[in-house]
Formats: structure tokens, sequence, C-alpha cells
């Protein structure tokens, strides 16, 4: 899968900063997915607390039976500092190499993160769906930001997610009785959109299908690689 080059990754926070506000101005809260959605990828990233060696898995699954297309990981050395709400910058990396084993284009993207529920609103998602090109929705296990009442138990009942004034996503409930997951537009979506997608893509679990799987594969290679490194043939 190709793609082009929006920034170079050598920079400090503060220039990080900036450039999530001027990359703001550029994302897409219109929908854009294709009139036959049919495959839909899930991005997760998976490191050891202290390691700079991240991995990143991506998954691309059949809208219609969730059969697995295809599975990507990548592995990458990570330098930029660990700072509340520059996520990006430590994971896209590694996610874009993944994004450059796939040999086709999905029609959409799920990320396991934020998309415009951000502080500067550029999430992971939102800043992936930039250097794709691509629909994207950010689907996180927290909220980062904004206020919401609570959404109902029962699995399709949700509550919009707002911050300053502004809704930016959507508080859903994806299984009876379980938590909520915080649902927001990346990059080429809308509200509504981005909550009916991951609707579709859950089924007897919390998260999405896509994301799920991209989550094992993810710890997987880690673990295979820290296997790798402990063997006493490495």
């Amino acid at each position: 899968m190709e793609f082009a080059e929006l920034h170079g990754w050598c920079m400090t926070p503060r220039q990080a900063i900036a450039l999530q506000k001027a990359l703001a101005h550029r994302v897409c809260t219109e929908s854009r997915l294709p009139q036959n959605l049919r495959h839909v990828a899930g991005v997760d990233v998976s490191f050891r607390r202290g390691d700079s060696l991240f991995h990143a898995a991506v998954v691309v699954v059949d809208l219609a039976d969730m059969a697995c297309v295809e599975a990507v990981c990548a592995a990458i050395e990570i330098r930029f500092p660990y700072v509340p709400g520059l996520l990006s910058f430590r994971e896209l990396p590694v996610v874009l190499e993944a994004f450059r084993k796939l040999r086709s284009t999905p029609d959409a993207v799920l990320v396991d993160g934020q998309g415009i529920a951000h502080p500067r609103r550029l999430g992971l998602a939102s800043h992936l769906g930039l250097w794709l090109g691509l629909p994207t929705v950010g689907c996180a296990k927290s909220r980062l930001c904004g206020e919401h009442p609570p959404p109902g138990r029962r699995r399709g009942e949700r509550v919009p997610l707002v911050l300053d004034g502004t809704v930016v996503g959507t508080v859903l409930t994806t299984r009876d009785g379980i938590r909520p997951l915080y649902v927001s537009p990346g990059h080429m979506m809308d509200v509504p959109g981005a909550a009916e997608l991951v609707l579709a893509c859950t089924g007897r679990y919390r998260l999405p299908e896509p994301i799920r799987r991209a989550h094992q594969c993810a710890n997987e290679a880690r673990q295979r690689a820290r296997s790798d490194i402990n063997s006493p043939f490495h």
C-alpha cells in the first residue's frame, strides 16, 4: 500500500504540538465511506513498558463475515518520549511501516485510539487518516477529554461526547452490561457514521473485531520478539 509522506518525525514535543494544531485544520469530518463498503482494517500497537521497540499490526477483515483478508506486522525502535496528547508521534511511525506491507487498500480503518476527541482535535486516528487519505475512526477504551452523561447498558445505546460545546464523538455500548467505548471520527468520517461502523464490526466482544485481532497480532509479535531475544541461540 502506498501513501504520501506528510511530514518527517524528527522533532521536539513543542514542534509536534504546533504540527498537530496545523494538521487539525486538514481533518475532514464528513463521511467519505464508499457505497460498497467491504474491507475494514483494524490497527493496534504493542510494546513492553520501558522498551523502545514498538510492534504494530494491521488486520483487514471482510465486513460480510469478518473473515481475515490480510494481516501484517512491523516493528521499529521509537525514540519520541511519552507526552500526554502526543501518542501519534510515538506510534504512527511503526503503524505506517505495517501499512506499507499491505498488498491491498482497505475501505476504512478502525484505530485503537482517539480521533478528533482530542484536546487539539488530532488524535492517532485523525493523524493516521491524513497520512493514508482513507476514512478512519478512533475507538478508544477510555476517555481522553470531553464530557458526557452515562450511556445505557444495552448494546447500541449511546450518548454524545462533547468538548468545548462541540460533539466530537460517541460514548457507545457495544455489548450488554459492558463498559462503553469512546468512538470519534478520525478523518473522512462523521460522528454518527463512526459509531455505526464500530457497531457493524462488533460481535461477541467489547472491541470491534478488526481492532481485537490487530491487538492479538501485535501482542503475539512482541512476545515472539521477546522469546527470540531470550533464546540461548540468539
